[in-house]
């Protein structure tokens, strides 16, 4: 949980937390998330959401986020690459990739099944003038322009049946990824996992739930301590607020491009 510093460019403040049913089961957190800002004003953020039936469910999402954010840091990417479409697609494409290998080989150090390290994946790249996000399984990417503009980068995959949903691991799951590109002004990313997603979207036509986002991405834009901001958005998780309408575990990564 930190964000980034006192400069024109992106600052950061994320989050996992556990859902109060996990807690009451002694179950661990199974959501993971991790983020960088490259150069260029280049911000990467990926979040995944471990199967609550795989027992390791946790380092599934974990492996996931970790190599996703490292294989597109190590992709050699700049402002100029990103402006080309089929550059951006093949990046995301690549790091879906490299964290569904990542995954598997982490199930046979265990001396598991790719199954019991299933989880869900978002991988956002993001600058000023674009986002472009990958997707597999449920949760939802977000972008705003400051203009009081948002658009739901994805739409979260729920499956067949009510809580169901596509994960890493699962047979054929990048024939199931969401890849999408926005090339207008960015100024706000959020990204989250499921056990947020009934609250921040209107989920009957696909839309970002403005009074969800807007007070949030108002306090990132305006938070100078890392430490502070983090704190504040762990308690905004916990609070009954938000735990008397939903009992997931929780992820959320905001961002604010600042100017000045």
């Amino acid at each position: 949980m930190n964000i980034s510093e006192k400069i024109p460019g992106w600052r950061v403040v994320a989050a996992s937390v556990c859902g109060t049913s996990h807690i009451k089961n002694s179950q661990l957190c199974q959501d993971a998330h991790h983020w960088q800002i490259l150069p260029d004003n280049i911000l990467v953020v990926a979040a995944a959401d471990g199967a609550g039936s795989a027992r390791l469910g946790k380092v599934g999402a974990m492996v996931a986020v970790e190599v996703a954010i490292e294989t597109i840091c190590l992709g050699e990417v700049t402002q100029k690459t990103l402006a080309e479409d089929e550059r951006v697609r093949s990046l995301l494409s690549e790091a879906l990739l490299a964290a569904k290998k990542a995954v598997e080989e982490e199930a046979v150090a265990c001396g598991a099944q790719p199954q019991d390290l299933a989880s869900t994946l978002i991988i956002v790249v993001a600058t000023p003038e674009m986002a472009g996000v990958a997707q597999i399984g449920d949760g939802v990417a977000v972008a705003g322009d400051g203009m009081g503009n948002l658009r739901a980068l994805t739409i979260p995959d729920n499956g067949e049946y009510i809580n169901q949903t596509n994960f890493l691991t699962s047979v054929g799951a990048l024939d199931t990824a969401q890849v999408s590109l926005w090339r207008e002004t960015v100024v706000n990313v959020g990204v989250l996992t499921d056990g947020l997603q009934m609250l921040a979207m209107n989920m009957a036509i696909g839309a970002p739930h403005k009074p969800f986002f807007f007070p949030l991405f108002d306090f990132i834009g305006k938070a100078e301590d890392k430490t502070a901001a983090g704190e504040q958005l762990v308690r905004f998780l916990r609070s009954q607020k938000i735990t008397q309408r939903t009992d997931d575990d929780l992820t959320l990564v905001l961002a604010a491009f600042c100017s000045s």
